[in-house]
């Protein structure tokens, strides 16, 4: 008969091998979120300025009348 006690003992420290190996191939790789962000609110206030300028520009535009 066998003994699951070691069965499970053994996929245990299997599992705890593997994980400690991805941990260690992962120490040094750049973490999701790390990299330099954007200026998102630089751009947004540029992006609606140019169109604020556009709008401005096309509704002051005198309309030939044919």
């Amino acid at each position: 008969m066998t003994d699951t006690t070691d069965e499970t003992a053994n996929e245990i420290t299997a599992a705890a091998r593997q994980a400690r190996e991805i941990a260690e191939r992962a120490e040094g790789t750049p973490q999701p979120g790390d990299a330099k962000k954007w200026p998102l609110t630089k751009i947004g206030i540029g992006i609606g300025s140019a169109a604020l300028a556009a709008a401005v520009i096309y509704a002051a535009r005198t309309r030939k009348k044919d």
